[in-house]
């Protein structure tokens, strides 16, 4: 079965702001979660930042993160991408808190 993948509109930003080589990388890595969403490494807390439920795949020689979660988790369909970014430092997990504690983001949890 091949998953739907969706991007929450900042994550869409983090996407296009990627020079060409790294999106190659992201594209790569996001079509084989299309195949198997439980590719990725599950994601609890990090940095007083609760991201239970969020998964993390490496990408581009493990230089980025893709930080994602199963929008339906009872019947897996869609998977949200809530984030890529590099890896050094956790930013990524940084940002994605400051995302969930966003009001227009509560509708995509």
């Amino acid at each position: 079965m091949e998953y739907k993948i969706v991007f929450i509109p900042e994550a869409t930003k983090d996407y296009k702001e990627l020079d060409g080589s790294v999106k190659k990388s992201i594209n790569t890595k996001i079509e084989e979660l299309k195949d198997n969403p439980f590719l990725g490494e599950r994601l609890g807390h990090k940095f007083n930042i609760d991201l239970t439920g969020f998964y993390k795949i490496y990408a581009h020689s493990r230089k980025f993160r893709i930080v994602y979660r199963m929008i339906t988790p009872e019947k897996i369909e869609v998977l949200g991408i809530w984030g890529i970014g590099k890896r050094e430092k956790e930013e990524i997990y940084r940002t994605i808190g400051k995302r969930l504690q966003d009001d227009s983001f509560k509708s995509n949890k």
